[in-house]
Order: C-alpha cells, then structure tokens, then sequence
C-alpha cells in the first residue's frame, strides 16, 4: 500500500464547506467521519453543514445570482473559468482518485477513468458556455420582430450521489455555471472529499463569491432545505427513484423546476448472432463497475434461449477471471460496497431470489469474504414477476431469463418502471436499430458498454427521472427561454379609440 494512503490512515483529511467564497467549519462544530468500506479506517472528517449554514449558502447563490456578475458576464469569461478548473483537475488527478478510492473502495483505476472525464466535461462545458444562444424571428410582418433569449434559469441546488461523486458532479455543475447560474451543491455524506476539493479549483480559476456553495452533511437537513426553499429556482438530483419522488412533492412549495436522474433496472439483450466473447465481456462490464452501484448497470440479461446454455456457461467461468480485492491493487476489478445497509441490501435480494425460485449460478456466497466484500452473482431461471427482475438492486449481481424472438425481447425489456439504459449485442444491424427505437430508455448501447462521451445527453424514461444531462441539453437544462415582441416604429392602429 502506497505511502499516500498510509498517511490517510494515519491522518484523516479534513474538509471544511465551502459558502460565499470562504471554507468554513460547521456553525455547530458538528463533523462527519467516513471510513474506507475497503478497509474499514477513517479516511475523510467533514464538516457537517446545518440547516443555518444551508440557508446562508442559497442567500449567498441567491445574492451573487441577482447581481448579475455571473449571469450577465461575457460568456468567454465563464468558458475561461471552466477550462482553468478542467486543467485543475488533470493537474491533480493522482490525488482526486486517491481520495475516490479511500471513500468509495472503487478500484483506483476506475477512479482514474472517472477523474479524467470529469475534466472532458468541464472542458465541453466551457464551449457550451460559449455556444449558448437563443433565436430571431423576421418573418413576422413589416413593423415586428421576434426574438427568443435563453436565460440563466437562476439557482439551482445540486444533490449527488455516492458511487460517482466528482464524475456525476461534473455532468451537472459546469453546465449550470456555463448557463450563467449560481449554484449550492450537496454532495452525498458517504463521498463528500473531491466535491469539497473542487471548490478550491473554483477559487483558484477565479469564480466569483457566493457563484458556488458546497456543503457536505446529512441529506434529511441540507437536501432538505436546498429543495424546500423558495430562493432556489431549481434542483438538479441524481438518485433513488424514491428520493426522486419525495423531491417531486417538495418541490411543489415554489413550484421549482427538477431535473432527475433517478434509478434503473437495465436490459443487456444478447440475440444469437452477436460476437459471443465480446458479448460477455460486455455485459460483465455493464453488470460489474464500480460493483454494480451503478445507475445504468446492466442488471438484467435478457439472453435469446438457442444459446442461452452455453453462453451462461462461459459467462460463468469468465466471471471466475474477475478479480475482487484491496482497490488499490491495480489488478482488481471489484472493490467494496461502500456501506453496511447497500452490502445488507444486495444480500437480501439474492435470498429473495433463492426463495422466489431462481437458481444460483455463481457467487452469492459472501460469508466467503471478509469486510463489505460482495461476490458477483449471477442468478438464472428468473421470471419477470420477481422482485429481483424488477427492482434495482445496485450491487453486482446479474439476472438472467431468456427470449424466443425480437418480440418477447423487448417485451421482457421494457417490462420495468424504469428507462435509463439498455445494451443490445446482435450483428444485424436492422436488428440493433429495431431495438434501439423499440426499447425504452434514455441510453442504448450497440455492442458496445458504457461508452461515454461528452456530446451525448444522459437521462431517463418513466421512473428513471427526466431532463437531460450532457451534450448541447446539457447547458440548456439551466436556462429559461423569454420571447420578445419587438414594434419596429411603425404606428399600429390605436386600440383604445375616441369617443
């Protein structure tokens, strides 16, 4: 174990939150202290932001946001900013996957990756930023013209989750910023170090005070707050389905635009003439990052039944190459799960499955392992009524049922309350294309898994939440649109008349 990760063990980091420009410890003095699930050592302490302290940071949003230096700045200025924060964080990439990995046991690698494309993303951000426009009309009669101007849409509060803290974030904040808005953003509790550490990146790429406002605590007190106050005009959430829905009824109070990025159950459709080996490894890829704490995890195999014995096989017996261990051994592919209740959770889920009727194909067995290790699993002889065909489960755990033809395929796909992604490995193109327009999600994968790229939105169907994230929608999720009837000096006739 490297000499930087013992000295964590040795001396937590601290964090202080960050409000109107200035780090600050809680009003209270209260703190938070995270422990690496890997290897069960305080890693992190943070300030634990109070109910006050949340209310000071969207005054501060509120404040920076009606004086206009932020929103009504040359758009190259807010580009600027955002690429100087990019190159921050390539600047420190090394240290941001450290502090990733202690606080979420990812393997470091994948830390890496997602360290690395959180700086694309700002960087995409920064010529959106510039991009950002709205539209003319000079078709409407001599003496009138049209125009649309696409505003900054105000504050906005960020709420993310756990499993990819700075790479969620930045799907999120620099677009809000690039729009021209103020934001405070609540991290989650479990994963608050590199949200924290990028306030320091803003400071030093010259944002203005109070722009941004990042506090760490409990999210029945900050999340709380950000979304039942008035002086915020939006909220920004990546979660549960169901926190999604409480903030749904929350929101009601000021009636504050949402945009949500809630759960998935995703289908990886594996048909009869796909590539086998590069089938398998994608849909273990697909079930597996970050140990299926994943929002678009393929979770659900949906395997044409012709092959469905032999590819259940091999993809048994390749599972066995995934390794699982000390995530910050280059060669480990599964790290741990990043609490008692989500490890507790998988668990339970794999009972259920037992009970319903499934049948065990491989791992399941964690008492094997010591600490918030979970083995994958693969589960077959599922039915879509069971719980564990239906529900999200956020581990590694793959279930598997079979289809007879491109019909019950995508019947068994769409069979779910959600829509975030879906896989589809076949080598018929007019195959993959049917698909993709027939199966509902916001994300298809076509032989391929979990491709990312700036330029392509994110987002959901149905229970998976709406709005989008990413690409040129991106940006424009921030903003409101103004139309603007222009009388060009010619008199029109009078509508109140003499008498």
């Amino acid at each position: 174990m490297s000499d930087a990760v013992q000295q964590v063990f040795a001396d937590p980091r601290r964090y202080q939150n960050f409000i109107d420009g200035a780090f600050v410890d809680a009003s209270d003095g209260a703190t938070i202290e995270r422990e690496s699930p890997a290897h069960s050592r305080v890693v992190s302490i943070y300030a634990a932001a109070t109910k006050d302290d949340t209310d000071v940071a969207i005054s501060a949003a509120r404040c920076s946001f009606d004086s206009g230096n932020w929103a009504y700045a040359y758009a190259g200025d807010r580009a600027a900013v955002l690429r100087a924060v990019a190159q921050k964080i390539r600047d420190n990439v090394e240290e941001l996957a450290l502090v990733e990995t202690l606080e979420s046991s990812k393997p470091i690698g994948v830390s890496r990756g997602e360290v690395m494309f959180a700086a694309e993303l700002w960087d995409y951000a920064a010529g959106q930023a510039r991009g950002l426009h709205g539209d003319s009309h000079n078709n409407l009669g001599p003496d009138m013209m049209g125009m649309v101007l696409r505003e900054p849409i105000g504050v906005v509060g960020i709420i993310t989750p756990w499993n990819f803290p700075l790479l969620i974030l930045s799907e999120r904040l620099p677009f809000a910023l690039g729009a021209g808005c103020s934001v405070v953003v609540k991290p989650s509790e479990f994963t608050s170090g590199t949200s924290l550490m990028l306030a320091q990146y803003l400071v030093d790429a010259g944002l203005p005070k109070g722009v941004c406002n990042i506090l760490a605590g409990d999210g029945a007190i900050v999340g709380q707050t950000i979304i039942d106050s008035h002086d915020v005009d939006m909220v920004a959430f990546t979660g549960s389905s169901r926190v999604g829905k409480m903030a749904i009824k929350a929101s009601a109070g000021n009636i504050k635009k949402l945009s949500l990025e809630l759960g998935g159950k995703s289908p990886s459709v594996v048909f009869a003439d796909c590539d086998i080996d590069a089938a398998i490894d994608g849909v273990l890829k697909a079930a597996n990052v970050n140990m299926g704490e994943c929002c678009i995890a393929g979770s659900r195999l949906l395997i044409q039944d012709s092959i469905a014995d032999a590819f259940q096989a091999k993809l048994a017996a390749r599972l066995k190459d995934l390794k699982m261990g000390d995530p910050f051994d280059p060669t480990s592919r599964i790290g741990a799960i990043i609490n008692d209740r989500q490890y507790a959770q998988i668990s339970s889920y794999v009972d259920i499955a037992v009970k319903e009727g499934a049948t065990m194909v491989c791992g399941g067995d964690q008492d094997a392992y010591d600490g918030l290790f979970f083995p994958p699993t693969i589960i077959a002889d599922v039915r879509p009524e069971m719980r564990v065909a239906r529900e999200e489960i956020f581990g590694p755990v793959l279930v598997m049922m079979t289809f007879q033809d491109r019909d019950e395929a995508i019947k068994l796909a769409n069979a779910t309350d959600y829509g975030l992604a879906a896989y589809v490995w076949t080598q018929d193109l007019a195959n993959a294309l049917y698909c993709t327009r027939h199966i509902k999600a916001g994300r298809v994968w076509v032989n391929s898994a979990l491709d990312g790229f700036p330029e392509m939105p994110l987002g959901g169907f149905k229970q998976s939440g709406n709005g989008r994230e990413t690409g040129r929608y991106g940006i424009e999720e921030y903003t409101e649109l103004k139309s603007v009837h222009l009388q060009m000096g010619t008199q029109k006739e009078r509508w109140v008349t003499d008498v």
